[in-house]
């Protein structure tokens, strides 16, 4: 498969191809292979569930009548799903496991989006869509805390990057496929929810298959492991509670990049076809761009943050987010629009796999689940106040410019916040 070929790439280089430990039969640890899973999971949860509705939002919104106001609403609503799902995956993973969690909550997934294809009515398609946004949350941050559990602290942020990208194949997929129906099929957004739909259900199948809730199951230590009684964590602090400050601060971070990239995501097609004059078929070959941008973004910064630190690495990604924002809402030429897609693109999913990697830094593999689950709440709430802010802007102003110029103001201040991460984890 693409993905596992990816994989192959760069982590074999780095592995001990005679690592007898691997138990895969290939030299390689087990525990890329749960990545490779967890690529998949993100595919479907995130990339399908959530990012796809940036292409099917056009056609979806004409077909029903919906103003921008009903479609910044659909998509906070999947957030609201998201966020009180967000909540119960601390108390659900250690009584089902990371596994039966994650393979349950994409059947979800699957299920509600097939139902959106169907529904008729604006209050159940908010209410399937819910659905989707509590199956996201319940697949993703199990998915996300299992790299803790399966990397030490040397290997974990390019693990996590590794796991993020699957959203940047699913942009790429929905970028080309959703036009393409809609080109082809009357109402062929209904066809797209339904297809997608059927796509995640077996993803669901083949991560239960491959996923494992911990090394040990396979005979294992974690990959990265050293013979040392704290597995590398030698600055983790088991005495940081859940409304720490330090535990606050990187919720406050997450939260300005859940408010700001959703934005983005959200709207950036919709403002091409409404207000830049683009066909749908040429703004999903902006979209798919995004997508294949996106694929080194999560592993080249995540590396970055394994060796020069989260800090700075975190630092980096804002700036050039914060880049991209301001280009889309500026009215330049049509260049700076493609630079802007470029710039969000290359760091696209960069920062949910830090923000992983940082939590598990400090809090340690066993905490990992419940603490990223709380910033991951955090970041929920700015994911429900982004877009439908910026729906109001769009619609009181005629224009999506002001939401952008509103992304770039809140991802500026995600480079200060950053900047002010204690220097003994950065």
């Amino acid at each position: 498969m693409l993905v596992f070929s990816i994989f192959n790439l760069f982590v074999i280089p780095s592995e001990q191809v005679n690592d007898s430990s691997s138990n895969t039969g290939t030299g390689i640890h087990y525990g890329w292979f749960v990545v490779g899973a967890g690529t998949l999971c993100i595919f479907g949860c995130l990339g399908l569930g959530r990012f796809s509705l940036g292409m099917l939002l056009p056609a979806m919104g004409e077909s029903l009548g919906l103003s921008y106001s009903q479609m910044g609403l659909i998509s906070t609503m999947n957030f609201i799903g998201y966020l009180v799902a967000v909540l119960l995956c601390g108390r659900l993973m250690p009584l089902f496991g990371g596994r039966n969690l994650i393979g349950f909550s994409l059947l979800v997934i699957g299920l509600s989006m097939m139902a959106i294809g169907r529904t008729e009515n604006f209050y159940l398609l908010i209410f399937f869509y819910v659905l989707t946004g509590m199956g996201s949350a319940m697949a993703n941050v199990p998915i996300m805390a299992l790299v803790s559990v399966w990397f030490s602290s040397e290997k974990r942020g390019r693990a996590a990057g590794f796991v993020v990208i699957g959203s940047g194949f699913a942009i790429i997929l929905s970028g080309k496929f959703i036009p393409y129906l809609n080109h082809n099929y009357e109402q062929g957004w209904r066809l797209g929810w339904l297809i997608l739909g059927t796509i995640v259900i077996g993803v669901a199948s083949l991560c239960y298959l491959v996923i494992r809730n911990n090394p040990e199951d396979k005979g294992l230590k974690p990959a990265g492991w050293k013979d040392r009684s704290d597995d590398g964590q030698v600055e983790m602090d088991t005495t940081l509670k859940l409304r720490s400050r330090l535990i606050l601060h990187c919720g406050a971070i997450y939260f300005l990049f859940g408010f700001t990239y959703v934005i983005y995501v959200t709207f950036i097609v919709t403002a091409m076809v409404q207000e830049k004059g683009f066909s749908e078929a040429v703004a999903g070959n902006f979209w798919s761009w995004i997508g294949l941008f996106s694929l080194l973004s999560g592993p080249v910064f995540g590396t970055i943050s394994d060796k020069l630190g989260r800090k700075v690495a975190l630092m980096m990604v804002f700036s050039i987010q914060a880049t991209a924002y301001l280009l889309a809402g500026l009215d330049l030429p049509q260049v700076f629009l493609y630079f802007s897609v470029c710039c969000f693109g290359v760091v696209a999913w960069s920062i949910p796999s830090i923000m992983a990697a940082l939590v598990g830094d400090y809090v340690g593999p066993q905490r990992v689940a419940a603490f990223f689950g709380f910033i991951t709440f955090i970041f929920g709430l700015g994911q429900i106040g982004g877009p439908y802010l910026a729906g109001l802007l769009a619609e009181k102003s005629g224009s999506f410019a002001y939401s952008f110029f509103l992304a770039f103001t809140m991802a500026i201040l995600a480079v200060l916040l950053s900047a002010l991460l204690p220097k003994k984890n950065s």
